[in-house]
């Protein structure tokens, strides 16, 4: 089986850039759940202006997969929030995130899978009657839906796990001594 130049273009890269992510990533980063809203944010604005650039046909089978992309997107996301790995610090509550290697290998088989499936969709597109322009709107409905319920999960994540190690720092204490009785003479 010999690999086409196209192919051998995305592995090798990969091949790099997979090791060094996995190490960078390693590392517990500070999170900030007062921040976690601007990705999301960033990332449907750049959604909403890449499907009013180049609008798809509005029929079923394109507004299907849309949908479809989207929800499969949220799914996956949301299993990507659940693989990072958020710890509070137990008595500063400083909350700090890592990505587990797990799911950076999730990544990558999505950018491989994305890149098998382009190709295939895109000579299938007449076929199910579906718009070029609708396929790669999938897919950037998909990547979008990912990022945005990955960080909605990280965030409900983290600020339970917040408020239980505020609650456990409180329950844990020991009770105030009740106060001095004042002895008038």
């Amino acid at each position: 089986m010999s690999l086409s130049p196209q192919l051998i273009g995305l592995l090798v890269p990969l091949a790099i850039v997979i090791p060094i992510l996995i190490l960078r990533n390693s590392r517990p980063r500070p999170l900030r759940i007062e921040r976690l809203w601007i990705r999301p944010a960033i990332f449907i604005a750049m959604m909403a202006l890449a499907l009013t650039a180049s609008a798809p046909p509005l029929d079923f089978p394109n507004i299907a997969l849309l949908v479809v992309a989207l929800a499969i997107g949220g799914g996956l996301g949301w299993l990507r929030g659940k693989s990072m790995h958020i710890h509070v610090h137990p008595e500063t509550h400083e909350l700090s995130a890592r990505a587990s290697p797990l799911g950076l290998v999730f990544i990558f088989g999505l950018l491989v899978v994305r890149y098998a499936l382009r190709g295939a969709a895109l000579e299938s597109a007449s076929v199910a009657h579906l718009s070029i322009i609708a396929i790669a709107d999938a897919f950037v409905l998909l990547a979008v839906g990912m990022m945005v319920v990955q960080g909605l999960e990280m965030w409900l994540r983290a600020r339970r796990l917040l408020a239980e190690a505020i609650a456990a720092k409180a329950g844990a204490q020991p009770p105030a001594p009740p106060p001095m009785p004042t002895i008038i003479s």
